[in-house]
């Protein structure tokens, strides 16, 4: 059996830790590129997705092609090239994240199989990686037992959800969840706008967080993508709520009419540097993108950072996701209860869209 927090021991402790005055590069959310993973019809649908577009502009190409091409860069079961395009890119760590699809789409692995595996990953590439663990509030008290044990026994680093699946990220049954984070000073990492095309989109809103993040002060939240759709609900949150925080992943695809460096330069100055976390969603764009590219294009100077201050750049780069996941508690410490903040009696636990309790 594994040693209670293997992972989280290892990481900064890797050849790519950063010495002094370096800029240390975290990724705050990349995925296993592999069908174990990720369900085949989340690789079926994002081909059908490209094939569109290719054909939309006059490319000539089968969707059966189309299709082999994306299948083909998902076969990096132990993360071996997503290492190594880290490598390549100068990002020292990243945020591994596993939502969970099992409630939506037939997966390979069953929770407990995919768990280890990304436990044997982190293993495999000590000091690279910060597992957050997918959860589904449907799971009930079995998926409750397998976080705990994600986190005592693997080491994992944070909570992610998937609310498209069909649930609130402020659901009640989440709440068990959020307890464990409390006690263990872990974030919750919250997936928000568009995703996988069959599944329902109106639980991408930022504000559905409100009521988690209000309840469990303790808590970090993040707003996956945040930064890129629905930004003004994410920057609301993250203003208002000291324990609310977003992420620019797919920052490279966001619908602006002047680009995304204009955009995110424009998201940079609104005074919540210290809430922002430099993310790719890597390794989703290997047809069209590079890591390289993207890490490179916030080199000093370059438009999206044009105008920052160096130490705001570094907080953006790093140093934001390395404090949220350093808030760990050290395995066997003792430490108050997690302080839950009661709902005000006209509050409920008000589910999505019914308002019902």
């Amino acid at each position: 059996m594994n040693e209670p927090g293997g992972p989280v021991a290892a990481v900064g402790a890797g050849p790519r830790a950063g010495g002094s005055g370096r800029l240390l590069v975290v990724d705050a959310q990349v995925q296993l590129g592999s069908e174990l993973a990720i369900p085949r019809a989340f690789l079926e649908y994002q081909a059908a997705n490209v094939y569109h577009r290719l054909t939309s502009y006059g490319h000539r190409t089968r969707p059966s092609r189309t299709l082999e091409h994306i299948l083909a860069l998902h076969q990096d079961d132990e993360a071996d090239k997503l290492v190594a395009e880290m490598d390549e890119a100068d990002v020292d760590q990243a945020f591994l994240v596993v939502p969970d699809f099992s409630e939506v789409a037939r997966c390979r692995l069953s929770r407990p199989e995919l768990a280890a595996w990304h436990d044997r990953v982190a293993r495999r590439h000590p000091g690279r990686f910060h597992v957050f663990w997918g959860v589904d509030p449907r799971a009930g008290q079995d998926g409750v037992d397998l976080f705990e044990r994600c986190v005592t026994e693997y080491g994992f680093a944070g909570l992610k959800l998937y609310p498209l699946c069909g649930y609130s990220p402020s659901d009640p049954r989440l709440d068990p969840y959020f307890e464990i984070c409390a006690h263990h000073g872990l974030p919750v990492l919250t997936h928000t706008g568009p995703g996988w095309g069959p599944l329902d989109f109106s639980y991408g809103s930022p504000l559905l967080v409100d009521r988690a993040a209000r309840d469990f002060p303790q808590v970090d939240f993040i707003l996956g993508h945040g930064g890129v759709t629905h930004v003004d609900e994410a920057t609301y949150l993250c203003a208002h709520r000291p324990n609310v925080h977003l992420d620019i992943s797919q920052f490279h695809s966001v619908l602006a009419a002047d680009g995304w460096q204009a955009h995110l330069n424009r998201l940079f100055r609104t005074g919540i540097c210290h809430k922002i976390l430099f993310g790719t969603c890597w390794p989703s764009y290997r047809l069209s993108e590079s890591l390289s590219g993207l890490v490179g294009a916030f080199a000093p100077g370059s438009p999206a950072v044009a105008g920052l201050r160096e130490a705001e750049r570094r907080l953006l780069m790093g140093g934001n996701s390395l404090r949220l996941t350093g808030r760990r508690k050290p395995a066997g410490s003792t430490s108050e209860e997690p302080h839950r903040t009661p709902p005000r009696p006209d509050d409920g636990a008000t589910t999505h869209r019914s308002g019902q309790t």
